[in-house]
């Protein structure tokens, strides 16, 4: 599962919780299930607030490319990703845009070099892999895409899917991230999954024949009727056949799904909250056990094989969004700017193509980020990874201000550390094994203090500022 496609998560509406955080219960599970991406704030809200100028990160001529594909078979009972079931799919026209939009967001960026790419969606391995092939030509063309980069696509395991593994493989992947998601088919049925835990099985074997080592699987825990002791069973049985990569994620009723209607007219029930906390715990220990290594909240690696493209949004690095809805961070240096911008595509896929038809892009929304509000992602996405942050990779974000002087002088931030959830040392800023698991709670009082120090230095500059990227003078097309 693509980490930053999951959802775009409204991390900052935690500062508006209750920062006593009486309940050392309150396990991170919005952020163990999927990985959090930060929704700017308005314009009202970030004019009020006091920013320094604006630093630019690291290799500012790198970027990761991810490409969202937006199609579906059918609609799982638990999504509401940015997805469409489509009884005929115009790849040809598909194709063209995703090349093209592809092109214009390179021009925009001027990176000189593609890190990773990851084809995520919706169920990209529903593409033809000449689309694949097409789109890293089109990458190959304008930037360097080195031979070992990574580039992962999404795998939804059934026949179909698992046939055409060797063609994509042809067409340049290099690595497979399969949706497994459950062992058991009862499961799998009441997910609306269209595999088996046969069909899991095949594709993990086949994946791994041609892909050995950079395989990926996808598992949720939390679901309707699950048991601690049926979870453990079926991780077992996952870990006895899968490659070097695992993630794991909570089940979460999302509004306006059919799981969630379900579970509120009492059909199905869900496990309670000790339920799924226990069942996180246990996870890491069958999996350490295993000899994987939890790297980052959600995901478990052994023999070094972790995700590089993922690795790039949790250390906050530039990557560039493609494709229906795709969500993007860089600096558009083609327009002389030096500030990083968030960007979203266009949802819907048939306006989305006539966008990019008329216009070379579909950027629905842009805005650019203030050094706060940049300095925000850092410590959210860098405290998901067990290795936190260190303080090179802070100074490189912020070389005024180091970590000590920003939240070590604070009596909460010192509560988190005297209760051993936060590390604060020389080596930088991360969480404790227990806190990991709390991270959603600490994060609002982390956040605040991160807010409280830069607006008491009195420090104003580049405020985020949003607007529409087409209609309106279109010259960002």
């Amino acid at each position: 599962m693509n980490c930053f496609h999951v959802v775009s998560y409204l991390i900052f509406q935690t500062l508006h919780r209750d920062k006593g955080m009486t309940n050392v219960r309150h396990f991170c599970w919005s952020v163990a299930r999927r990985t959090l991406f930060i929704s700017p704030k308005s314009d009202t809200e970030s004019a009020s607030k006091g920013t320094s100028v604006s630093v630019l990160p690291p290799l500012s001529d790198e970027a990761s490319l991810y490409v969202h594909w937006p199609y579906c078979l059918r609609r799982c009972s638990y999504c509401n990703f940015n997805k469409y079931i489509s009884r005929s799919v115009n790849h040809s026209a598909m194709t063209e845009c995703l090349q093209r939009e592809t092109e214009t967001l390179l021009k925009l960026s001027q990176v000189s070099r593609i890190t990773s790419v990851f084809f995520g969606g919706g169920t990209p391995s529903l593409a033809q892999p000449a689309t694949i092939a097409a789109v890293l030509e089109r990458v190959s063309q304008h930037v360097q895409l080195p031979e070992e980069a990574e580039v992962t696509l999404e795998v939804n395991p059934t026949p179909t899917g698992s046939s055409r593994l060797k063609d994509f493989i042809e067409a340049g992947i290099n690595r497979l991230s399969i949706g497994v998601q459950s062992l058991n088919d009862e499961d799998l049925k009441l997910l609306g999954r269209d595999h088996s835990s046969r069909h899991a099985l095949h594709t993990i074997s086949e994946a791994r024949r041609l892909c050995p080592g950079r395989v990926s699987v996808d598992v949720m825990f939390g679901r309707p009727g699950q048991s601690l002791a049926s979870w453990e069973t079926e991780l077992e049985e996952l870990l006895a056949v899968c490659d070097h990569h695992v993630s794991l994620y909570q089940l979460t009723l999302e509004r306006g799904t059919q799981l969630f209607k379900q579970v509120q007219r009492g059909e199905l029930t869900m496990p309670g909250e000790d339920v799924m906390a226990a069942m996180y715990t246990t996870a890491r220990d069958i999996l350490e056990t295993h000899g994987f290594r939890q790297y980052e909240v959600s995901n478990f690696a052994r023999s070094g094989a972790v995700s590089e493209h993922n690795l790039g949004y949790w250390r906050a690095q530039q990557y560039i969004g493609v494709g229906p809805g795709a969500h993007g961070r860089f600096v558009p240096h083609s327009k002389g700017s030096l500030q990083r911008e968030a960007r979203t595509q266009t949802l819907e896929p048939d306006i989305w193509m006539s966008e990019v038809q008329k216009f070379g892009h579909a950027t629905r929304r842009c805005i650019s980020l203030s050094h706060l509000a940049l300095l925000e992602e850092v410590l959210v996405m860098g405290l998901r990874m067990t290795d936190g942050i260190t303080h090179q990779h802070w100074e490189l974000f912020c070389p005024d201000d180091n970590l000590h002087a920003v939240l070590g002088r604070s009596g909460d931030v010192q509560e988190l550390q005297q209760r051993g959830l936060v590390i604060l040392d020389d080596r930088g800023l991360r969480c404790s094994w227990e806190g990991l698991a709390l991270l959603d709670s600490l994060l609002p009082t982390l956040l605040l203090q991160l807010e409280t120090y830069v607006r008491s230095q009195g420090r104003r500059g580049n405020e985020d500022s949003a607007g529409p990227q087409h209609r309106d003078g279109q010259q960002s097309r």
